[in-house]
């Protein structure tokens, strides 16, 4: 007999808002977690994306508020959530307000890339629950305009995620900071050997709740890899997506500039489109994704930073126009469709750069993705293919780019390449030799 969420041992208030909701029964992650944590114990979860977690420890967090008022402190919440990106943070704050909509406590979100001040006088106000990204949240306690000295429960969510994006050094500090005496949730996707480091640096004999391998992809996803040319994968994209004319779709792609220029692309062709990255403003990015959660538009083209931050119903078609440099990352990039139980598809673009990374993911996920070869625009692998990641090639591009400066005469940081001035000897008797011819 399955377990319901009337089993539980959680309050009617919060009772009546799942009702509202239609949840009935709790995913695995929830079936497993919310007794540890009503139970007070520290919990290191496991989970795929997309199967509930932010449930998993919202629902029991709210619980414990409740049965446990206490007067507001400014400066000083009773709960720290912080997440890897602004639209996971966001997205963990609304969830909180809609579970707890029948109990009185407040909620806050705070995040970088924004003026302060609005955040500053939330902050003031001493809500229970702080949901925020580690940079904000560092730069408001350096400030000495919050404090996590009355700090009862501190969950990290996308554990794997954050490491990725070089948040660990935030992350320490930020655990450096914390009470001794508190209740510490960690959950991530994946769990490599850095992150069970790191929870070892915050949990005391945690309960262990894994419902899926590490780095398995959700089984309801029906995933295609289409090899490719790298010159065609424009095009095949635009038939996919005429063919493709109901659900969302959310594009993933390497490079910020790659994810405009297919936006722009898939606009002028008449498939309304928006790009979201890490360049873009949070009022833009909050305006896109609103409109494609709401189908103003119906494709989403996304780099990395938004893989984890992306909870939208009805995506059913993810495709990755560039794969991924992490193995990991696959499994999150695809896990933003099939939620909640819902079927989903994904493809794969694998051009004559990205053999070896095809072959990392699967050896990652265990399992060989099926090859499309039904499409237009099908090229065999070669063996003159270059067998390389595309980080590496970032890694040359990036080390060529400082070398010779860019059209301004400039490098990365900002200054003036040493090429620019001072060409070097050989330079100069190159030069020299194609004049005297």
């Amino acid at each position: 007999m399955s377990i319901t969420f009337e089993s539980l041992a959680l309050s009617e208030p919060i009772q009546r808002a799942l009702r509202e909701r239609e949840y009935t029964t709790p995913s695995p992650i929830q079936e497993q977690t919310i007794p540890y944590v009503l139970e007070g114990h520290d919990v290191m979860g496991c989970a795929q994306t997309g199967t509930g977690k932010t449930a998993a420890f919202a629902l029991p967090i709210l619980e414990h508020l409740d049965k446990n008022p206490r007067k507001r402190t400014p400066k000083s919440p009773r709960v720290l959530v912080i997440a890897p990106t602004r639209e996971l943070a966001i997205q963990i704050e609304e969830s909180f307000s809609a579970y707890g909509t029948h109990i009185r406590f407040q909620s806050e979100v705070i995040f970088g890339g924004v003026g302060q001040n609005p955040q500053v006088r939330a902050v003031q106000k001493g809500p229970e629950v702080l949901v925020a990204t580690p940079g904000r949240l560092l730069d408001l306690m350096s400030q000495r305009l919050l404090s996590l000295k009355s700090l009862e429960v501190f969950v990290i969510d996308e554990a794997d995620r954050m490491l990725d994006m070089g948040f660990i050094h935030d992350v320490r500090k930020i655990i450096a900071e914390l009470p001794a005496k508190r209740q510490s949730l960690f959950f991530s996707a994946t769990m490599p050997n850095s992150i069970i480091e790191l929870a070892g640096t915050i949990l005391t004999q945690p309960k262990h709740v894994e419902v899926t391998p590490p780095a398995t992809t959700v089984e309801k996803i029906d995933q295609r890899v289409c090899h490719i040319a790298k010159a065609d994968k424009r095009d095949l994209l635009t038939d996919i997506l005429r063919d493709h004319k109901e659900g969302l779709t959310l594009v993933f792609t390497g490079m910020k500039h790659v994810a405009n220029r297919i936006a722009e692309h898939l606009t002028k062709k008449g498939m309304p489109a928006a790009a979201i990255h890490g360049n873009k403003s949070q009022t833009a990015r909050v305006r896109a994704l609103e409109s494609f959660r709401k189908g103003k538009i119906r494709v989403l083209v996304a780099t990395d930073i938004a893989a984890r931050g992306i909870d939208v119903k009805g995506i059913d078609l993810v495709i990755n126009y560039d794969l991924p440099n992490e193995p990991d990352s696959y499994v999150h990039r695809i896990g933003r469709t099939a939620r909640a139980g819902a079927e989903g598809h994904a493809i794969s673009f694998c051009d004559e750069l990205s053999q070896g990374l095809l072959r990392q993911i699967e050896k990652n996920i265990r399992m060989e993705i099926p090859v499309d070869r039904a499409h237009a625009y099908h090229r065999d692998p070669r063996p003159g293919d270059k067998d390389e990641s595309q980080q590496q090639q970032s890694r040359r591009e990036r080390g060529s780019n400082q070398r010779r400066g860019n059209r301004n005469g400039r490098n990365q940081n900002g200054n003036r390449g040493s090429q620019s001035r001072n060409p070097s000897p050989d330079r100069n008797r190159s030069r020299r030799r194609r004049q005297q011819k």
